[in-house]
């Protein structure tokens, strides 16, 4: 399961990539639209922001925009910058390994190999999955960049 945090850094990922390129959003509209409290979404830009995610500008004019393009952010990186490992067994954990209190051999213990393939699959979903594969994209938008 994923925090509260994670979700409002998606979801504040998913605004920032839906604005206009080099246009900065205002922390007060993603909170805003995000339906997200203002100052607990200022501490999640902070920790995206020192990760290389996102960036600031300061001043009338700024507000906070993709660093990265979206479809180079992908879930799990994001996940872990704010949840930290995505396994669900410390002994999986490939960013924060501990072998288990109670584990004689993890080559023949019988739940980690049940949950290293969960791990595996879940790693898989979330490490290819991006911000941009999420958008979706209103119809009159895609009209005008297709046909437009």
């Amino acid at each position: 399961m994923i925090s509260q945090k994670a979700k409002y850094a998606l979801r504040a990922l998913v605004a920032l990539a839906r604005a206009e390129p080099d246009e900065p959003v205002m922390i007060g509209q993603i909170a805003e639209e995000q339906d997200i409290p203002k100052k607990f979404l200022e501490q999640i830009l902070l920790d995206l922001k020192h990760h290389g995610i996102v960036a600031s500008r300061r001043g009338k004019m700024g507000g906070y925009l993709l660093l990265k393009d979206a479809s180079d952010i992908s879930f799990g990186e994001v996940l872990r910058i704010i949840d930290g490992p995505l396994a669900p067994l410390p002994c999986l954990s490939r960013i924060a390994y501990q072998r288990c209190d109670d584990c004689n051999d993890e080559e023949t213990c019988e739940v980690r190999r049940v949950f290293e393939k969960v791990a595996n699959a879940t790693r898989g979903v979330l490490d290819s999955t991006t911000i941009a594969d999420s958008l979706v994209i209103p119809a009159e938008k895609f009209i005008a960049r297709n046909l437009g």
